[in-house]
């Protein structure tokens, strides 16, 4: 019987064989309760604890469809919020132009607003002024605003970092197992953006400084552990990304150009360059336990 691998788990065929008796022994479980208690029987936990209970479900349907194991009927089918999700509303903020020397608009405040009432403010402000957009993070994130003179002025968005990246895991120097035991410790920069009326030399890579240095415990304080390590995607063909450069990030590589879901070896979209920053000087050594 082969092999079947799921999010960076090999379940073989006594595990298999595992899942098919458990179901049998809770002829009345839903499938649900039969995630959670095969997350209970594998210790499948994150970080904080939490059952990985909606990987393992994935995990479960795949095998069901494979014809490996019968799962039990859908009882109950919730309404998904993110399929009617409504984007986020412009909100009214001062737009006067804001230029001159970083000195002249100190002090320079950042606020993580992920979980707090200001978090409406940082959606409404990606979604109408950064080219790509508002989009709902999947996983462990964090969202900064950045505030001087009493205004929002910038915003950086963060995430759970891609699972398979060459470039970056060739730079760490990481086995695949490490990568898959440890990939939570590294934090992925989706957004950064500064409001197009904000004219300020050098206000992004002190922005980059600030929100990096307070990024691990930030990370910390949200889901009980630090990351170790940053990364961004540069899109050379619109940005040349000079404050990730100013602000001490390194080039590690570029993308394939094809995607996590990409079944090709053919380019599907633009080839990106790959900047990473150590949030610790033992940062290798770490990410390899």
């Amino acid at each position: 019987m082969p092999e079947w691998r799921y999010r960076g788990r090999t379940v073989a065929a006594e595990e298999i064989a595992f899942v098919r008796t458990l179901i049998a022994e809770n002829p009345s479980a839903s499938r649900r309760r039969l995630s959670e208690k095969l997350c209970e029987a594998w210790q499948w936990k994150q970080a904080n604890g939490a059952l990985r209970d909606m990987v393992c479900r994935g995990l479960l349907l795949m095998l069901d469809r494979a014809g490996e194991i019968e799962l039990p009927a859908i009882r109950f089918r919730p309404p998904n919020p993110l399929a009617r999700r409504e984007r986020p509303q412009a909100m009214l903020i001062d737009t006067t132009p804001l230029n001159g020397a970083l000195a002249d608009i100190r002090p320079v405040s950042l606020e993580q607003v992920r979980k707090t009432a200001d978090e409406p403010l940082f959606n409404s402000l990606m979604e109408q002024h950064h080219y790509l957009g508002y989009e709902q993070p999947v996983g462990e994130h964090l969202k900064y605003l950045v505030w001087a003179q009493g205004r929002p002025i910038a915003c950086m968005a963060w995430s759970s970092a891609p699972r398979h990246l060459g470039g970056r895991d060739r730079y760490i120097g990481w086995s695949a197992e490490a990568r898959r035991r440890n990939i939570r410790f590294i934090a992925y920069n989706t957004r950064f953006l500064i409001l197009p009326w904000i004219k300020v030399p050098h206000l992004a890579s002190h922005i980059l400084g600030r929100v990096t240095s307070a990024l691990p415990g930030d990370w910390e304080r949200m889901y009980s552990h630090p990351v170790y390590f940053a990364e961004t995607f540069i899109d050379p063909g619109r940005f040349r990304g000079t404050c990730y450069r100013a602000a001490n990030w390194v080039l590690m590589g570029r993308t394939t150009g094809r995607g996590k879901a990409s079944n090709s070896y053919t380019p599907n979209r633009s080839i990106k360059e790959i900047l990473g920053l150590a949030l610790t000087r033992r940062f290798r050594e770490l990410l390899s336990e």
